[in-house]
């Protein structure tokens, strides 16, 4: 059994540095210009790994160079590739712009991710999901994952209308502030079934909302270079330390530390953290 099964998209990001983000209709010279891997599903995935967890991932690649990237860093990573398929749409992008300050916009172009199906999902003790593929194959993922004891977890982002069926079957979601109210708050949320809801907040930190109450966990400072993949970056680790057996503000502890670290590095794939600096970052060395 594993210990995360990600369900999600591996996206080729190709990622512009400027100094300020254009606005509509305008033009702004770049100065650089990097390839890097990703993907919301990827990411988490890598995440999830580099923390410690025994990871399978479940999506889907074309026929092209951007798939041997996206393969190589899975393996790189000991990332189980059994259920990845190889379809005849190119692999998916992402056109990436950071500013000097830090703030990204980001264009998400699927291609093979919206093939992704999960007709068979590894077992494994929790299983995460984002919105970067079809809700059916969330939907099937984790209808399989509930029957097999995992914990479902739903990152709703790119935020997009969402299913009751689908919210019906997450034991937690972890949006960020924006997405949560877009998704009609907390109570409803947790009204379909969710038993925990971690809203992420930035710099500001995370809040855990249960029927307990809610729970505040405090940010890390850090000196931001590259806020993209921030979010994939708590969502696997939270994941990680879950199926370690943490309890949930336990876990946010750690994803927290982790995204704060993700941040200082340039790239989604390249700036996840190893686990051991997690936790040095956690006994403040």
């Amino acid at each position: 059994m594993f210990d995360v099964c990600v369900v999600g998209s591996a996206n080729l990001d190709l990622v512009a540095t400027v100094d300020r983000l254009p606005g509509p209709g305008e033009t702004v010279p770049g100065s650089s210009y990097r390839e890097y891997p990703g993907g919301k599903g990827l990411n988490q995935a890598v995440a999830a790994a580099r923390a410690g967890a025994v990871t399978a991932f479940v999506g889907a690649v074309g026929h092209d160079a951007a798939a041997e990237v996206l393969l190589g860093v899975m393996r790189d990573d000991g990332i189980d590739i059994e259920h990845v398929v190889v379809v005849d749409e190119p692999s998916g992008r992402a056109l990436i712009v950071v500013s000097s300050a830090a703030e990204n916009s980001i264009v998400v172009v699927a291609g093979a991710n919206d093939a992704v199906t999960a007709t068979t999902v590894p077992a494994a003790r929790v299983c995460l999901a984002q919105l970067e593929v079809p809700v059916a194959a969330i939907e099937r993922a984790f209808t399989a994952a509930r029957a097999a004891g995992a914990i479902t977890v739903l990152n709703p982002a790119p935020v997009k209308a969402v299913p009751d069926s689908l919210l019906a079957l997450c034991d937690i979601v972890t949006p960020n502030e924006h997405e949560v109210e877009l998704l009609g708050g907390v109570d409803r949320l947790r009204s379909l079934g969710a038993r925990a809801v971690v809203v992420t907040r930035g710099a500001e930190g995370a809040d855990l909302h249960t029927a307990d109450g809610t729970v505040h966990v405090a940010p890390f400072a850090v000196h931001p270079v590259d806020t993209t993949g921030a979010g994939d970056c708590f969502s696997g680790v939270l994941c990680a330390r879950l199926a370690e057996g943490d309890d949930l503000p336990t876990a946010m502890r750690h994803a927290s530390a982790a995204a704060a670290l993700s941040t200082t590095v340039a790239g989604a794939v390249p700036s996840l953290p190893h686990r051991g600096a997690i936790d040095a970052m956690l006994s403040g060395v």
